[in-house]
C-alpha cells in the first residue's frame, strides 16, 4: 500500500532501514539517515558516487519499499525539454489537420485544439509533476552529471517550485511533490546552485563485511567463505589503477556466475569468470599481472558454491 505524504515524514531511520533491507537493499546509518531527512523535510536527494555503489538501485529500492510509483529520467548530452518534459504528437496533429480539411472532424473541432492535452506527450519531468493520485512517485533523475549545463539549470527552476509551465496550457504544479533522487557518477562537477537545492550524500563503495552481507543477501547459493573471498578479492582490485573498479552489482554477478557454474573461486577460474566482474579489456590484464593467486590470497581458495 502507498504511503501519503504525511506517512512518508513519520517513517523513522530504523525503520526505513528495514523496509529497504525488505527490498534487498542493505542501507548504511548515514544513507538511512539522508533518506529519511529528504522524506521529511521534501527535499531532493543528490547521490554522488563511482558508478556501481547503489545509487540508482536505492531509488528502485525505495520506490518499493514506501508504495510508490518510480518515474526515471535517464540524462544523457543532449538532452531537452522535449526528451524529459512534454512534446506534442505531431502525427496524431497532422491526422487532425487532415481531418479538419476534409471536415471530417466533428462539428466542434478548431486549429487551436491542436494543442490541447489530446496531443500532449508527458515525459518523466510532467508525468511526476501530474502524479495526483494521492501517493507521491520517486522521481529518479539519473546520471544527471551526463547532461549539459542549460539543462541542470531548468532544473534548478523545477526543483524550486515543482511547476512546469506549457505556453499552450499555462502552468501545471504538482498537488504533492514527488520524492526526488539525483544520481551523479562525477564525470563533471555540478553546479553548487543544484546542490544547494538538495541534500547530498556520497555513496561509497561498502565495507568488506557490508558487501559479504549484501552478497549473502543477493546470492542464496553463496555461502559465508565465499561471499567473504569475494568481497575481499574485489576490494583487492578496487585498490589497482583500474579504468573502471567494480562496483557492488559486479560483485554480486561475478559471484552468482561462480555460483551458477560451481568452480568455486580458484585462481585458475578466475580469468574465465572476470568479463562478469571487470569491463575492460585493460582491467582484466591489470588483474592477471597482479596476479589472481594474490588477488584470491585472503580467501578462502577452496570456497565452492555450497
Amino acid at each position: 500500500m502507498g504511503q501519503t505524504p504525511s506517512s512518508l515524514a513519520s517513517i523513522g531511520r530504523d525503520r526505513l532501514e528495514e523496509l529497504l533491507a525488505d527490498q534487498s537493499y542493505l542501507a548504511d546509518r548515514g544513507l538511512a539517515t539522508v533518506v529519511t531527512l529528504a522524506l521529511r523535510m521534501r527535499k531532493p536527494l543528490l547521490l554522488e558516487g563511482d558508478a556501481g555503489v547503489g545509487k540508482t538501485e536505492l531509488a528502485k529500492a525505495l520506490a518499493q519499499a514506501i508504495g510508490a510509483r518510480l518515474i526515471r529520467l535517464q540524462c544523457y548530452e543532449g538532452i531537452d525539454v522535449a526528451h524529459a518534459v512534454y512534446d506534442w504528437n505531431y502525427s496524431r496533429q497532422m491526422l487532425y489537420l487532415r481531418a479538419l480539411d476534409a471536415g471530417v472532424a466533428g462539428e466542434r473541432a478548431a486549429v487551436d485544439d491542436l494543442f490541447s492535452r489530446e496531443f500532449l506527450v508527458r515525459r518523466p519531468l510532467l508525468e511526476a509533476i501530474e502524479a495526483g493520485d494521492g501517493v507521491p512517485p520517486v522521481l529518479l533523475i539519473d546520471e544527471i552529471d551526463r547532461a549539459d549545463d542549460e539543462f541542470e539549470a531548468f532544473l534548478l527552476e523545477l526543483l524550486a517550485d515543482f511547476q512546469i509551465t506549457i505556453p499552450e496550457l499555462g502552468t501545471i504544479a504538482a498537488q504533492e511533490p514527488p520524492v526526488v533522487i539525483l544520481t551523479s557518477n562525477r564525470t563533471r562537477e555540478l553546479h553548487d546552485a543544484l546542490k544547494r537545492r538538495c541534500i547530498y550524500h556520497w555513496l561509497d563503495h561498502p565495507s568488506v563485511a557490508r558487501e559479504v552481507e549484501i552478497i549473502r543477501l543477493r546470492v542464496p547459493g553463496a555461502d559465508e567463505d565465499m561471499a567473504r573471498a569475494a568481497a575481499e578479492a574485489v576490494a583487492r582490485l578496487r585498490q589497482l589503477d583500474l579504468v573502471k573498479p567494480p562496483g557492488v552489482a559486479e560483485t554480486v554477478d561475478w559471484t552468482a556466475a561462480v555460483v551458477s557454474l560451481g568452480c568455486g573461486l580458484r585462481p585458475e577460474e578466475f580469468e574465465d569468470t572476470a568479463g562478469t566482474l571487470l569491463k575492460h579489456r585493460e582491467d582484466i590484464e591489470t588483474a592477471a599481472r597482479f596476479g589472481f593467486d594474490r588477488l584470491l590470497e585472503a580467501g578462502n581458495g577452496e570456497a565452492t558454491s555450497g
